[in-house]
């Protein structure tokens, strides 16, 4: 789950990460009442979920209350594009009004779990303002790691080590292991996924502050966690997603016209794979898992059938632990609930998939049966057609 950078700075700011002052503003009336408590001199930011905002247009450095109130109009209702949005882009509902900056050098802090260490680990680099895939390609060897022992944490040294390979100025160093430390502990007790510092700022006066913030976390771990939970943002989400994630179906919208309903992620990602080994673009990820019920079948059938870029569909069902007639009373039930105008291929295999195919051809609808996952793929790509 994504949250806004306001957000992620105040989680943050409870666990003694320096971020700066601000306030977050849904209407131009409320960003000038944020300006005029820090001055009438402020930052503007658009808040949506993706990257790039800044190079997009969607962070303004406002001097006076007139330039706040100028930017605020102009962002608040806007179509934000960049390089995370795609070119559909993403409307701009709320906004963050934060102090200036005196900004010295900038600065990058990341942590992400590392599935080769099986740990936690810590980034840094002191090419901060660029995204970290493109200090990657461009100087991989300004990106330093440490490798975090769960047991005892992010130690000291680890940080101080960090500090110095990224050139933090002597005299911050302490200041920039505090952070570091408290980062990581803001990382751990909240289940993140990513914690991304980028900048991570040295300013004239001698602080160490997140200029930006972005935190994603563990959606397993949520019902640990209320009050992350409280700051989701389902204006944010694509409404399919949100109507899947109701009924615990993992589902995630593409950009293709074949549907898929598919049993299992490694399944699904082979699904995906061999629509587009033929010619075809998948329109979806959707895995109804191995436990699913008719009922769940049938949510997931209709929020496939929800999106008008579906030209046709493809199920691709291994009955283990999910059974194939179960599969079958779900597309069907669904099908005559929403209505069927689409092609349909059905890939049955597995437990009961006999009575499977037995309720698929007595229910009277247009279903194409495959034999295997290949002529499956190349039958829905050429209907599609």
């Amino acid at each position: 789950m994504n949250i806004h950078e306001y957000q992620g700075k105040q989680v943050l700011k409870q666990y003694g990460v320096a971020v700066p002052e601000g306030n977050v503003a849904f209407t131009v009336e409320e960003a000038v009442e944020a300006a005029k408590a820090l001055g009438g001199k402020a930052v503007v930011k658009a808040q949506i979920h993706a990257g790039g905002r800044g190079k997009a247009g969607g962070v303004k450095l406002a001097r006076s209350l007139d330039e706040v109130k100028q930017y605020a109009e102009q962002l608040l209702g806007m179509t934000l594009v960049t390089h995370q949005t795609g070119p559909e882009g993403k409307v701009v509902k709320r906004l963050l009004v934060e102090q200036l900056s005196d900004i010295k050098k900038e600065y990058y802090i990341g942590l992400v779990v590392d599935r080769k260490t099986q740990r936690v680990v810590m980034m840094a680099s002191e090419e901060g303002g660029t995204e970290i895939e493109e200090v990657a390609a461009n100087t991989p060897e300004k990106i330093f790691r440490e490798v975090i022992d769960p047991a005892a944490g992010l130690l000291p040294f680890q940080a101080r080590k960090l500090a110095y390979a990224i050139n933090i100025p002597n005299e911050l160093v302490n200041k920039a292991v505090k952070f570091m430390t408290a980062l990581y502990r803001a990382f751990v007790d909240k289940d993140c996924s990513i914690a991304e510092i980028n900048p991570l700022v040295v300013t004239g006066d001698g602080n160490v502050l997140a200029l930006d913030a972005k935190l994603n976390f563990d959606s397993n771990a949520l019902y640990r966690h209320s009050d992350i939970l409280e700051l989701r943002d389902l204006d944010e989400e694509d409404a399919k997603e949100i109507e899947a994630s109701k009924f615990g179906l993992s589902y995630i919208a593409l950009e293709g016209n074949i549907g898929c309903m598919v049993n299992g992620a490694g399944l699904a990602m082979a699904t995906m794979d061999t629509i587009k080994y033929f010619g075809g673009q998948p329109a979806n990820f959707l895995d109804v898992g191995g436990g699913a019920t008719t009922e769940k079948v049938t949510e997931a059938f209709k929020i496939i059938l929800s999106d008008p870029n579906v030209k046709g569909i493809l199920v691709n069902i291994f009955g283990g632990i999910m059974k194939c007639d179960v599969i079958a009373n779900g597309v069907v039930e669904a099908a005559k609930q929403v209505g069927l105008d689409r092609p349909l291929v059905v890939r049955l295999e597995g437990t009961n998939v006999d009575l499977g195919k037995k309720i698929l051809n007595e229910s009277g609808l247009n279903i194409v049966a495959a034999e295997s996952l290949a002529d499956a793929a190349k039958r829905i790509v050429e209907l599609v057609k």
